[in-house]
């Protein structure tokens, strides 16, 4: 069960072999012969690869490394219009949605440059499959799962610093570097797309390349019970030493595996930074009413009130919120710090969707629209998201300026 090498043993000796001159690995196992092609995700060799590998008749199925929701952005790119913009603020996914905008936005800015659509190699494997009549199998994880397992992983600046470079790579507009190439010649566009923190992060690495080996090889194995002998599985070719070791090696039964990497844990730790501050505030409206009466004490209200409020409110306002999403970015904001369900970026997203629910024609140019800053306010999806950030950004300021200012005056 261990990989065969890169040796010319090891390879097809056929003058006219479609992986000759192509990195590749074979793993049998299990009365399966498991020929991993490895792939350059910017590449038009790599699509020639595919096409004339399947097209040699020499496989019974065919495994790429997709999930259902990638194969969708890369067969339909329309089927974005169909999503619930307020479900996914209700489910607390802004975050997530905005990552998938950076990754469809990365891969567009790649497509212009190179002229090759990042991923359209496992696209053609696909529909080669399918117009051979041969099965086809999606053996990725789902792309939010790996990030949110990502996220989990890292700490505060880590997060902090990742959703910094989401937001640079939805506005960005420059050209992809070299070593940013590079990897992609290597083959992993998750990795390039999260480049930067992955190559110092060894727990982004670990999400993003390092789980999806065995994810990926754990799919690979329930094939055996398919009734194929001999699969085409296409992958990055980042993926290739990886995947071919966890193929030939890994002993924990895939239904396992696939569970341990689908786990994303709920935060154990308990929420001291939100009691404290919860305490803090009133307490100190406590202390107010204690020490100075009632006029101090309600001044001490209004103080927060105006300080968290008006900065949650100016926040949305530069988004271009509608009038009555302001007006519920000022009611939430002060009360935000005391329950995350009373998130003033979440609720007046929330009413700004509602009020003003993306058309078809925002979802169709959202991707052509954050690229420019004018984009993000005229487009309905953009501009939603902008409130969610800018409203949450204002009311964290007034958070700091509040409690600083009740402070001053309980101790001044």
């Amino acid at each position: 069960m261990t990989p065969d090498s890169d040796t010319p043993d090891a390879m097809h000796d056929a003058a006219n072999d479609p992986m000759r001159g192509q990195p590749h690995r074979i793993v049998e196992r299990d009365g399966v012969r498991y020929t991993l092609l490895g792939t350059a995700h910017v590449s038009q060799a790599s699509i020639d690869a595919v096409h004339a590998a399947i097209d040699s008749g020499g496989y019974d199925a065919v495994a790429v490394e997709l999930d259902a929701g990638r194969l969708q952005s890369l067969a339909d790119p329309a089927a974005l219009a169909q999503l619930d913009i307020v479900k996914v603020l209700r489910d607390g996914k802004a975050h997530l949605f905005a990552a998938n905008l950076a990754l469809a936005a990365y891969q567009r800015r790649l497509a212009e440059q190179l002229g090759v659509e990042p991923g359209a190699e496992l696209k053609a494997a696909v529909q080669e499959a399918r117009a051979r009549n041969l099965p086809f199998h999606l053996i990725d994880r789902e792309v939010g799962l790996t990030f949110r397992r990502a996220m989990q992983k890292l700490g505060w600046w880590g997060r902090a610093k990742t959703g910094a470079g989401i937001l640079l790579a939805m506005v960005g507009d420059e050209e992809i570097g070299e070593d940013d190439i590079e990897k992609l010649k290597g083959g992993d566009v998750l990795e390039s797309s999260f480049g930067e923190f992955a190559a110092h992060s060894p727990a982004l690495y670990e999400s993003v390349i390092a789980e999806r080996d065995r994810y990926m090889a754990a799919n690979l194995r329930d094939l055996a019970g398919s009734g194929a002998r001999e699969v085409l599985a296409v992958v990055g070719a980042g993926h290739l030493p990886g995947l071919a070791r966890h193929l030939a090696e890994d002993t924990l039964a895939p239904q396992a595996v696939r569970s341990e990497l689908e786990v994303v844990e709920a935060k154990k730790s308990f929420p001291w930074f939100t009691l404290g501050l919860t305490v803090f505030v009133i307490g100190g409206f406590a202390w107010g009413f204690w020490q100075g009466g009632l006029d101090v004490g309600s001044d001490l209200i209004v103080q927060w009130v105006l300080a968290t409020g008006l900065l949650g409110a100016l926040g949305c306002a530069i988004a271009g919120g509608h009038p009555l999403s302001i007006l519920a970015a000022f009611v939430a904001s002060p009360l935000t710090p005391l329950h995350p369900a009373l998130a003033s970026g979440t609720i007046s997203a929330l009413v700004e969707a509602t009020l003003r629910k993306p058309t078809y024609a925002d979802f169709m140019a959202l991707r052509d629209d954050v690229q420019t800053v004018k984009g993000w306010w005229r487009n309905g999806v953009a501009r939603v998201l902008l409130n969610f950030f800018l409203t949450s950004l204002g009311t964290a300021i007034g958070v700091w300026t509040g409690g600083l200012r009740m402070l001053g005056r309980l101790f001044g």
